[in-house]
């Protein structure tokens, strides 16, 4: 499991290209394992309850919607994009949506992870 340490150093390279922690996704189980207050670690971000460990970050338009990215808060780095109007009535839909492919690519990572931790080393 990722540590608060692992995260800083995420929320930090994400600052220095221009993004904007929006929210955070914490599965009760990292919740309860970080060492440091919430919010010393992600300051004025929502964190809201969640079965995925994801921060949420956006960063102003270069051409088109405000392009939000989702995190992965895990060993292995895993972020998706998503190019989005804040002021549709189908955004928070969308980020829903991005959520779910995010699980679902986790899910498959560790599947992954399991099977070769299973198969004989040659």
């Amino acid at each position: 499991m990722i540590d608060a340490g692992k995260i800083g150093e995420i929320l930090q390279v994400y600052t220095k290209h221009g993004w904007t922690l929006r929210r955070v996704l914490l599965s009760g189980a990292l919740k309860n394992g970080l060492a440091v207050p919430l919010s010393s670690l992600f300051h004025e971000a929502p964190v809201l309850e969640s079965d995925i460990d994801a921060a949420w970050f956006s960063r102003p338009p270069r051409v088109g919607g405000v392009a939000w990215e989702l995190r992965h808060l895990g060993d292995q780095p895993y972020a998706l994009l998503e190019k989005t109007d804040e002021h549709d009535a189908e955004f928070e839909d969308r980020l829903r949506a991005v959520e779910s492919r995010l699980r679902d690519a986790v899910a498959v990572q560790k599947i992954a992870l399991d099977i070769s931790r299973r198969e004989p080393q040659t």
